[in-house]
């Protein structure tokens, strides 16, 4: 990822709802979660939360599927993957205790089952 590209998907993060939306998404899994879902769980206003999915979709974090009535969004773990890659790509710079607890975090989200984000939280 180029540093142009990352401004704008950290910018797309860079809002409360937005970003408690992306994290949503995240727990969510692959099966995602239907916007009215997601609305009601952040509590925030349809029209409003269509705002800020569309800036996550623009960004490539998030996509919509249509389900029957329903508008399902799902994360894009791969965006997600290349944004921390490319924040973490000249880590410790022949310091590995740096970033040795970041590793620990990758380490334990690679094995992620859907519930390690609130234990990622903690670490």
């Amino acid at each position: 990822m180029e540093i142009y590209p990352a401004v704008a998907t950290l910018s797309a993060l860079a809002h409360v709802g937005r970003l408690s939306a992306f994290r949503l998404l995240v727990q969510a899994g692959s099966q995602g979660l239907p916007a009215g879902e997601i609305a009601r769980r952040l509590d925030i206003l349809p029209n409003t939360l269509s705002s800020h999915l569309a800036i996550l979709d623009q960004a490539g974090l998030a996509h919509a599927r249509r389900e029957g009535r329903s508008i399902i969004y799902t994360a894009d773990y791969d965006a997600m993957q290349r944004l921390l890659g490319f924040l973490l790509e000249d880590c410790c710079n022949g310091a590995p205790e740096i970033c040795r607890p970041l590793s620990d975090m990758l380490s334990k989200a690679a094995h992620c089952d859907g519930t390690c984000l609130t234990e990622l939280e903690t670490a």
